[in-house]
């Protein structure tokens, strides 16, 4: 089974396209942290941020486009997605990215003002 759960912030303002036949995609960085603690010792171990690249497609990629930004808190569940690709200059390239296929978004929305 592959399957990935995150709840963390997005890192990069949501990048969309279309690609075929007009299927939208969605591409951003995703931070998740593991808060520090102190040892019994008194040792401090800071946090811990990893750096996610995230790709969303069809209907989910075009939510982002609508109500996704940098900073937002979201839920993602998905699967990792192994590439590897050679720059102009020929030297290989691995890339790990989690293909989201349910997102929850965690960060409250402001209400607007009753009048």
């Amino acid at each position: 089974m592959n399957k990935v759960m995150l709840i963390g912030n997005v890192g990069t303002e949501p990048e969309v396209r279309y690609v075929d036949a007009g299927v939208a995609v969605a591409r951003f960085r995703f931070a998740t942290t593991e808060k520090g603690y102190t040892l019994q010792n008194g040792t401090q171990v800071p946090d811990r941020t990893d750096w996610h690249n995230v790709l969303l497609w069809r209907r989910l990629a075009e939510v982002v486009e609508k109500y996704v930004h940098k900073g937002d808190k979201l839920y993602l569940e998905g699967r990792l997605r192994y590439t590897t690709y050679d720059d102009k200059q020929g030297k290989r390239h691995d890339v790990t990215e989690i293909w989201a296929e349910n997102m929850e978004m965690l960060t409250p929305r402001s209400t607007p003002a009753s009048e």
